[in-house]
């Protein structure tokens, strides 16, 4: 019975970047330092294990200590609250790197540095920055975000989770669904109405009576990721927990705004982790007596691929230029977002088709970025939602509501 064995450099991580605009030239060298530097590290530590954590369902926790090193947590937050105090397109490309990794360690990077320590940092006092972004900083404390609730997702203005003025304190019920980190994290950036019905920030704490977070089991994407609940039995928060920089729902919609960015470029990781395996694989895997590389269907999907991921470089590139400046809108964010997940999660199809039966394998990473990016298309704002959100920029007409 005939068989392809696969060779064995295909074992080793041998991922080379697609730069066919050669973007690169639009980069600082600290740009390329800061990416060079995350890129050794997933290849040194993330790849040669990945693929274990993914089949057993299991986080693995001891990178936490290697991305707080290379400076994933806050790169953007002032180096005066331990972050690194590196531009937004710094962030991005460190995203890209640790996505090319895994999307579920970049989704611990993305809760941690835009959905917790930003709004800490953004909307806290400098008491609680200086109390909760340096351990967050170097990994000593893992956080979530708590916004996503069973019965509101696309609609988290609908939350039912609140809190009350007990005088000393305020007391929190309520309960948050798919909240990454949540098992085993340190604090929680909740989001809950008060007795008027506003949406404010509070810090909540483990070991805080009544606060638990139960784990989601059965995940076939994201399963290097832990992802559970945030559930509030009557929590008695300090006041002192408060964010009051801003309240309302565009309060934690602006912490998404950082995370989707983050996301757009993070994709661009896993599309070009895909492109660079079918390559490779193409050029050595013989059919008909030749590389299957050399036949028109293929080098079709792979022309695809790199058109594709060009586009979305460029597209990311800009954004950050714009973010840098301050001049990224939600719309903006939200276009790139919705753009490069479809992108990736179509490369990751056709890399797959290209791979023939070895493409399920866990011997390469394209079913497991193909099944993590099925969740990526989906959180911080569904692709429908986004292309609503477009929609709604370019007419001045708002479609989520009759």
């Amino acid at each position: 019975m005939a068989y392809f064995k696969k060779p064995l450099m295909m074992r080793a991580d041998l991922y080379e970047h697609p730069d066919y605009y050669l973007m690169d030239e639009l980069l600082t060298e600290e740009h390329k330092m800061v990416r060079e530097a995350t890129r050794e590290w997933v290849k040194r530590d993330v790849t040669p294990v990945i693929e274990d954590y993914a089949q057993r369902a299991e986080f693995p926790r001891h990178l936490v200590k290697g991305l707080a090193e290379v400076g994933a947590f806050g790169p953007y937050i002032p180096a005066e609250y331990g972050g690194a105090g590196l531009d937004q397109i710094s962030y991005g490309l460190m995203m890209m790197e640790i996505e090319r990794g895994d999307s579920g360690i970049r989704s611990t990077c993305s809760v941690q540095s835009s959905l917790v320590m930003y709004p800490i940092y953004a909307f806290g006092n400098e008491e609680q920055r200086r109390k909760y972004l340096p351990k967050l900083a170097n990994g000593e404390w893992l956080g979530s975000f708590g916004l996503t609730e069973p019965n509101f997702g696309s609609n988290p203005g609908g939350m039912v989770t609140n809190y009350k003025d007990m005088g000393d304190h305020y007391l929190l019920n309520g309960a948050k669904l798919w909240i990454s980190n949540s098992p085993f994290c340190d604090v929680a950036v909740v989001w809950a109405k008060d007795e008027s019905g506003r949406i404010h920030g509070l810090i909540v704490e483990r070991g805080m009576e009544g606060f638990t977070t139960p784990e989601t089991h059965n995940k076939w994407s994201l399963r290097a990721s832990s992802t559970g609940e945030l559930v509030f039995d009557n929590v008695k928060v300090p006041k002192e927990n408060l964010l009051t920089g801003k309240t309302g729902l565009g309060a934690p919609m602006s912490c998404l705004d950082s995370a989707r960015y983050g996301i757009a470029w993070g994709v661009l990781g896993a599309a070009m982790d895909c492109y660079d395996t079918a390559l490779r694989y193409s050029k050595e895997r013989i059919q008909f007596d030749r590389p299957i590389g050399g036949f028109q269907l293929q080098q079709k999907k792979l022309a695809e691929m790199i058109t594709e991921i060009t586009k979305a470089q460029l597209l990311t590139l800009r954004l950050g230029q714009l973010k840098n400046e301050g001049r990224a809108t939600t719309a903006m964010i939200s276009m790139a977002k919705r753009n490069n997940v479809a992108m990736a999660l179509d490369i990751a199809r056709e890399a797959r088709q290209m791979m023939g039966a070895m493409g399920i394998t866990g011997d390469y990473p394209i079913m497991r970025h193909m099944m993590n990016l099925e969740s990526v298309v989906t959180y911080e704002g569904t692709h429908d939602i986004h292309l609503l959100i477009t929609g709604m920029d370019i007419t001045g007409l708002n479609a989520f509501k009759a």
